[in-house]
């Protein structure tokens, strides 16, 4: 039995007060879910239609630009209305997929039929040959624009759409993207990020990305992991994250010494698309291990949940299609008693749709990841979304809860062809 795990996911949601009541179970008393219960999960609607009771068909869907930056503007046929933010720095790389194989797609379906589009747009041209990241952000990118529209539509925020609201105030954690600096100059950095917000949980690199075992600089980790609890004492809750750094055996030996040091996230050890792998190291450890943030396939996650291959479910919003998709993954992991944390790609409003995710799902762990504010002039009337304390308020306006300047959407021109 991981008791340690069992500990973290107590003492971790005790924590903060954006998840009241939230705990995990130790692995022995986690249920054990087959493909059949999960795919049982799965079929279960996300989507409140009966907020809508009137069609909402979609006029038009257009891809706004300014220099390296994007905007979304959807329409309905009824002159409904709404603009958000999607992932621009891989709509840069991807967007021609947008323009030509996702967006023409929608228009004039009814938006309320979204849980089935997602599944059709996926077989439209076949499209499904070009799954993975640069599909699944376009796909995101249109399922965002169209949930604000019908949040603007039902005087709804995102969560009330998606199952219903039940937490305003998230706790986050700060992150880290440093390597190749020294051990103490990282610790600064980090005390900057904790003073700055009032984080009461930071995560920091170890490894060197994808390298097979090579440090940067060499000896850095080690010396890291005892010297982040040094630094920050037993209140705080320190994650680290690999990013695919390490082969089995010495994922486990970094993970015996966060072990020793009260670490409560050991994210993506292995390589990341390495599930077996991640198996072999959750089994070794007491300590959780985090996965998902490159995933894209629903039937891997489903994997990963029924064979216990990680502790923390990570989807990524936007790499793997947008709120639906990541909620029934939300409810699968939660059906096993794991919590699933998003990733966090740093892009525009990014934090926002992080918020509002948290602000619905039943278990999304203590902490949301937090990478600053955004620079996009906006208002909302039901929160700053700036961080004190180490919360942030999730806004409970319509759809996303913001607006944004019109002064800076008219610097934007329509993207009309490749």
């Amino acid at each position: 039995m991981k008791a340690n795990r069992r500990t973290f996911l107590q003492s971790s949601a005790g924590a903060s007060l954006a998840v009241p009541g939230a705990a995990g179970v130790s692995g022995a008393e986690k249920p054990r879910l087959d493909k059949a219960a999960l795919d049982r999960i799965l079929a279960e609607p996300v989507l409140r239609r009966d907020l809508l009771p009137a069609p909402v068909k979609i006029d038009r869907l257009e891809l706004l630009r300014n220099r390296n930056q994007f905007l979304v503007r959807v329409r309905s046929t009824d002159g409904a209305e709404s603009i958000t933010v999607p992932n621009n720095s891989r709509l840069l790389d991807v967007y021609p997929l947008y323009l030509k194989r996702v967006a023409p797609f929608f228009i004039g379906k009814d938006a309320r039929d979204l849980e089935t589009l997602l599944w059709e747009v996926y077989r439209y041209q076949s499209n499904y040959k070009f799954q993975g990241l640069a599909f699944w952000v376009c796909v995101a990118t249109v399922e965002m624009a169209l949930l604000d529209l019908m949040g603007q539509i039902t005087g709804k925020p995102i969560g009330d759409l998606l199952g219903g609201v039940r937490r305003r105030d998230i706790g986050v954690y700060r992150a880290s993207g440093n390597r190749g600096n020294k051990p103490e100059e990282e610790i600064a950095y980090l005390k900057k990020l904790v003073a700055e917000t009032g984080a009461r949980a930071v995560k920091f690199r170890l490894g060197a990305r994808m390298s097979r075992n090579a440090d940067s600089p060499p000896g850095r980790s080690e010396a890291l992991i005892p010297l982040a609890r040094e630094a920050f004492g037993n209140d705080m809750t320190l994650y680290a994250d690999a990013n695919s750094s390490y082969d089995v055996p010495n994922a486990i030996r970094l993970g015996r010494l966060m072990e020793k040091y009260n670490y409560a996230m050991f994210e993506e050890p292995c390589e990341f698309d390495d599930l077996w792998a991640h198996k072999q190291v959750s089994d070794a450890l007491t300590m959780p291990v985090g996965l998902g943030e490159q995933e894209f396939s629903m039937r891997r996650f489903q994997w990963v949940i029924e064979n216990r291959a990680a502790d923390i479910i990570q989807p990524d919003l936007h790499y793997f299609g947008g709120y639906i998709r990541c909620t029934q993954v939300a409810r699968m992991a939660n059906a096993a008693g794991m919590p699933c944390t998003l990733h966090l790609s740093e892009s525009g409003f990014a934090y926002l749709n992080v918020l509002h995710f948290a602000s619905y799902v039943a278990d999304p762990g203590p902490f949301q990841e937090f990478k600053g504010e955004t620079s996009i002039p906006f208002t909302c009337d039901t929160s700053p979304l700036t961080c004190k304390n180490g919360i942030v308020r999730c806004p409970a306006g319509p759809g996303f809860g913001i607006q944004i300047d019109p002064d800076y959407i008219r610097k934007f021109q329509a993207v009309k062809e490749v």
